[in-house]
C-alpha cells in the first residue's frame, strides 16, 4: 500500500539539560512561540499557532551532556522557512543573538544554514527552491549541486529580524545518525513506507513522501557500527511523522504490526492521536495525526492544554 503523499514531519522532540536555557534558544533566537510549559520538565513551541513543532524535555536528561562521538541519534533537525526573505530574517536573528554558524550550503533544491543548540543538537535553517529548479540525476533520482551559500547576499534580503516568525515555518526534515544503512532503509522505506529519493553507497540515504527531496535522512558518517547514546544524555527524544487523517494513520499502524515491529506506546493527546516506537538504532519515532484545531483542548484563558490519555488501537485499526 502506497504511503499518502501528504505525509510529512510534524515535529521533533528533544532531550535537553535545562528547560529554561533550551526555551530561550528556540523562542528568542529561533523565534518560535511558547505554546505550553510543564514546569521545569517540558515545553512545547511552534509557529502559526500549531500545537508544537519543537518539544523539549528533561525527563531523562536534566543536567546531562551531549551524546559521545560514534553513537547513533540526531544529526540535525531542519526548520523550514517558506521563503528566502524568511530565512534571511532567521539568520539575522541568530547572528544578533551571538550564535555561531557551523556552515552554509546551497544544495540545489534548498539553501541551508547550520548551527547547534545549547545541548549540542544539530539545527538546520533552510528554505526550498521551486520544485522545477531541483536538480535531477541521469537516473531520474534527486540530484545535488552542493556549493557555498553567500550569506551576505542572503542577509541583504532580511527585513525586521525582531518581527514575529512567519506562521508558515515548520519542520521540513530530520537527519539521523545510524549504525547500518541497510537496516535503517528496511525500517524507513519498507516498514514506514517512505520512498527512497537518493542514496550514497552505504553512507547516506534520503527518503520522503509525495516526491519531496527528503523528510528523513540517515547517515553512517560518524556512527557506523555505533550504539545508541547512554541514558542521561541530551539529543533526540523522538521524530514525529504526521499523517493527514485517521485512516492513513491506521494504515501505518497496520503496516508496522504486519512487519512484526514492536510498539512502545500509544496516546491520545487531545490535539492528536499518536503511536510510538523506536527505529533499529533506538531513535524514538512517533506516528500521528492531528485532530481539527477546533477540537484542541484549551485552558480557560485560551492556552493549549495537551493531555496524555489511552488510545484505543483496536478501534483505530478498524479504519485501516
Amino acid at each position: 500500500m502506497m504511503l499518502d503523499p501528504r505525509v510529512d514531519i510534524g515535529h521533533v522532540h528533544l532531550k535537553v539539560a535545562d528547560i529554561d536555557r533550551a526555551v530561550a534558544y528556540y523562542r528568542d533566537a529561533l523565534g518560535f512561540d511558547l505554546q505550553q510549559q510543564l514546569g521545569g520538565q517540558a515545553a512545547f513551541l511552534s509557529a502559526g499557532g500549531y500545537h508544537h513543532h519543537v518539544g523539549l524535555n528533561t525527563w531523562e536528561s536534566a543536567g546531562g551532556s551531549p551524546p559521545p562521538p560514534g553513537t547513533t541519534g540526531l544529526f540535525h533537525v531542519a526548520v523550514r522557512h517558506p521563503s528566502r526573505e524568511s530565512l534571511a530574517r532567521a539568520l539575522r536573528r541568530v547572528l544578533d543573538h551571538g550564535i555561531g554558524l557551523e556552515g552554509a550550503t546551497d544544495h540545489g533544491y534548498s539553501e541551508s544554514v547550520y548551527l547547534h543548540d545549547p545541548d549540542g543538537s544539530g539545527v538546520e535553517l533552510f528554505c526550498d527552491k521551486p520544485r522545477d529548479l531541483w536538480p535531477v540525476s541521469a537516473d531520474g533520482s534527486l540530484g545535488t549541486a552542493r556549493s557555498p551559500l553567500d550569506l551576505d547576499l542572503l542577509l541583504a534580503e532580511a527585513t525586521d529580524a525582531c518581527g514575529p516568525l512567519d506562521p508558515r515555518v515548520d519542520i521540513g526534515h530530520v537527519h539521523l545518525k545510524v549504525a547500518d544503512l541497510e537496516r535503517s532503509l528496511a525500517f524507513w522505506r519498507d516498514t514506514i513506507g517512505l520512498d527512497l529519493r537518493k542514496r550514497y553507497s552505504d553512507e547516506a540515504a534520503f527518503l520522503s513522501a509525495g516526491g519531496y527531496h527528503h523528510h528523513i535522512a540517515v547517515n553512517t558518517w560518524e556512527s557506523r557500527g555505533g550504539s545508541p547514546p547512554p541514558l542521561g544524555t541530551t539529543g533526540l527524544y523522538h521524530v514525529a511523522v504526521r499523517f493527514p487523517n485517521r485512516q492513513s494513520l491506521a494504515q501505518a499502524l497496520r503496516r508496522v504490526i504486519e512487519a512484526g515491529y514492536p510498539l512502545a506506546g500509544a496516546s491520545d493527546h487531545g490535539v492528536s492521536e499518536a503511536i510510538y516506537l523506536d527505529d533499529p538504532d533506538g531513535n524514538g519515532v512517533e506516528l500521528y495525526r492531528d485532530r481539527p484545531r477546533e477540537e484542541w483542548p484549551r485552558t480557560r484563558d485560551g492556552g493549549l492544554a495537551m493531555v496524555t490519555e489511552r488510545l484505543d488501537l483496536r478501534a483505530l485499526l478498524t479504519e485501516a
